[in-house]
C-alpha cells in the first residue's frame, strides 16, 4: 500500500478537522452517527500524523504554500520536528477526549451538545495549523481563529459566570496578541525582511542584542495563551466549562499551542545562541520562575479540584517558558518534553475530575474523603497522573523534569533550579493530598449541597464513572507510564533541532 505523500497528509490534518466539524453539524439530530463522525475522524488523522512522523524522522520537511501575502510573507505549511511533537500530542489526544466527551457529556446531560463536537472539531484544526505553520504570520492566523474556536466552548454552559469567563477569554486572548504580539512579528519583518521559521534563527546579525531582548519580552507577553503572569487570569475563569473543554484548554490543543508558539520562536526566530546573548530568555525565565511558584501556592489553597488543576497548569506551563528562556540544548529539549508529558498527565487528571463530577457530582477537594474506595479506578489513575506531573519514576514526566533540571545547572541558574525543585514539592503537596484523602480518610458524612443538580440525587452511594470515561482515563494513564518505558521518539525528534548527547 502506497502512503500518499506528507504534504498531502499534512494538509489533511487541517481540511480534515474542518469537514468534521460541518458534518457533526448536519448530524446533530442523529448523537450516534454525530460522534462516529468525530472518533473516525480523530483516528484518521492521528494515522496521517503518524504516517508524516514516518518521514520526517529520517530528514524530511514536507512544504505545503498557499498564497502570497507581502515580500517574505506568505501563508504557508511546513512540518518541522517541535510543530510535529505538538501534532502528534494534539492527534492523539483528540479521539481519546472525544471518547471520554462521549460518556461525560450523556451522563451529565449537558446541552447544545453538537455545537461542543463541532468546536471542537474546528479547534483541532487551528491547533494542527499552528503546529505546521512555517512562518509567523501563518501562526498568528491559526492562533487567533483557536481563540475564536475555543470561545463557544467556554462559553458552552450559557450562564452568567459562563459568559463573563468568555469575555475574559476574548479580552485577555485577543488583546495580548494583537497590541504585543503582532507588534513583535512586525518588528522582526521589518529587521530581518522575513517571518520564516529556520533553524538557527533568522535575527542574528540583523537587530542589536537590546533590542532583541525587548522584541523577546513582547513575544512572550503577547502569547497570551502561555498564561504567563500577570496575563494569566483567563485561565482560571475559563474553568467553568465542562470538563472535556478544560481538557481541551490544558492539554489538546489552547495552552499547548501557547507554549509551542513560544518554543518555537525562541527556536526558530531567534536561535538559542542569540537569545542567550541578547538576555531576553534569561529575563523570561525569571518571570516565568516566579509564575511556577507563585502559581504552585495559590494551587494548594484552593479546594475546587478543576480551580486547584486551572492554578497548576498556569505553574507548569511556565516550566515550557523557562526551557525555552534558558535558551540551552537541555532548555529546548526540556521545554518539547514537557509540553508533552504535563498533557498526559494533566489530562488524566481533569478526565478524573469530570469523573467524580458526572459519578457523585462533587467538585470540592474536601468532599473526597474515602471517595477512593468507591471510585478506586478513578483515583487509582488520578495519583498516576497526580506523579506523571510531580516527575517522579516511572512516570513520563521525570524526563521532562531532568532535562530542565539540567539546563539550569548548565546555565547556572541556581534560583531557577531551586524554583524548579520547590515547585515539585508543593506539587506533592496540592496533588497527592487528593489520593490520600481518597483512599486513607473516612467516606464524607454527607452528600454536597449540589448533588441533586443532575443525574443521580443526594443519598446514592458514588460510583465509577461511565465506560467511555473510563477507557479514556486508562489509555491516557498507560501513555503516562509508556512517555517514560519509550521517550526514545521524542528524544530522536529533539535531537534533529538542537544537538542531544544522551
Amino acid at each position: 500500500m502506497t502512503i500518499p505523500a506528507p504534504e498531502i497528509l499534512a494538509l489533511g490534518c487541517i481540511v480534515l478537522p474542518l469537514l468534521c466539524g460541518g458534518l457533526v453539524a448536519l448530524a446533530g439530530r442523529y448523537p450516534d452517527l454525530r460522534e462516529t463522525i468525530t472518533l473516525a475522524t480523530g483516528i484518521l488523522v492521528f494515522a496521517f500524523i503518524v504516517g508524516i512522523y514516518v518521514e520526517v524522522a529520517q530528514g524530511a520537511r514536507p512544504q505545503i504554500f498557499l498564497a502570497h501575502f507581502l515580500p517574505g510573507i506568505d501563508f504557508a505549511l511546513e512540518v518541522e520536528p517541535l510543530g510535529l511533537i505538538f501534532a502528534l500530542v494534539a492527534g492523539f489526544l483528540w479521539p481519546v477526549t472525544s471518547l471520554y466527551a462521549i460518556g461525560y457529556m450523556r451522563a451529565h446531560r449537558e446541552r447544545n451538545q453538537t455545537r461542543f463536537y463541532a468546536c471542537f472539531a474546528l479547534s483541532i484544526a487551528c491547533a494542527m495549523g499552528v503546529a505546521f505553520a512555517a512562518n509567523l504570520v501563518t501562526l498568528f492566523v491559526f492562533y487567533e481563529l483557536l481563540t475564536l474556536a475555543t470561545w463557544p466552548l467556554v462559553t458552552h454552559a450559557g450562564t452568567p459566570e459562563a459568559k463573563r469567563a468568555g469575555r475574559l477569554y476574548l479580552l485577555i486572548l485577543l488583546s495580548t496578541s494583537i497590541v504585543l504580539q503582532l507588534l513583535a512579528i512586525a518588528w522582526t519583518w521589518q529587521a530581518a525582511g522575513s517571518v520564516d521559521f529556520r533553524l538557527g534563527g533568522i535575527l542574528q546579525g540583523r537587530m542589536s542584542e537590546g533590542v532583541a531582548a525587548l522584541v523577546f519580552c513582547l513575544f512572550a507577553f503577547g502569547i497570551g495563551k502561555a498564561a504567563l503572569m500577570p496575563f494569566h487570569r483567563w485561565l482560571p475563569a475559563a474553568m467553568v466549562a465542562p470538563t472535556p473543554v478544560s481538557a481541551l484548554l490544558h492539554a489538546v490543543a489552547v495552552v499547548k499551542a501557547g507554549v509551542f508558539t513560544l518554543l518555537k520562536v525562541s527556536v526558530y526566530i531567534f536561535g538559542p545562541g542569540f537569545l542567550l546573548a541578547s538576555g531576553g530568555g534569561r529575563i523570561i525565565a525569571f518571570v516565568a520562575g516566579f509564575t511556577i511558584v507563585v502559581a504552585s501556592v495559590v494551587a494548594i489553597y484552593k479546594d475546587n479540584l478543576k480551580a486547584r488543576l486551572a492554578w497548576s497548569t498556569i505553574s507548569h506551563l511556565s516550566y515550557v517558558i523557562l526551557g525555552a528562556g534558558l535558551a540551552t540544548v537541555w532548555g529546548v529539549a526540556g521545554a518539547a518534553l514537557h509540553i508533552v508529558m504535563h498533557a498526559f498527565g494533566k489530562i488524566t487528571l481533569f478526565f478524573c475530575a469530570g469523573a467524580v463530577l458526572v459519578a457523585t457530582h462533587r467538585k470540592r477537594i474536601s468532599e473526597l474523603d474515602g471517595i477512593g474506595r468507591k471510585m478506586p479506578l478513578t483515583m487509582g489513575a488520578f495519583a498516576i497522573g497526580s506523579l506523571c506531573i510531580i516527575g517522579l519514576p516511572p512516570l513520563g514526566g521525570m524526563w521532562s523534569k531532568w532535562s530542565l533540571a539540567l539546563a539550569t545547572v548548565d546555565a547556572e541558574q541556581w534560583v531557577l533550579l531551586a524554583a524548579l525543585l520547590l515547585s515539585s514539592m508543593l506539587s506533592m503537596a496540592y496533588l497527592l493530598a487528593i489520593p490520600v484523602r481518597a483512599f486513607l480518610y473516612p467516606a464524607a458524612a454527607k452528600e454536597p449541597k449540589d448533588a441533586s443538580r443532575s443525574g443521580e440525587g443526594p443519598g446514592e452511594s458514588p460510583a465509577e464513572a461511565p465506560i467511555a470515561c473510563l477507557v479514556a482515563i486508562g489509555i491516557t494513564s498507560i501513555g503516562c507510564v509508556a512517555l517514560f518505558v519509550f521517550p526514545d521518539p521524542l528524544f530522536d525528534l529533539i535531537g534533529q533541532v538542537v544537538p542531544l548527547h544522551r
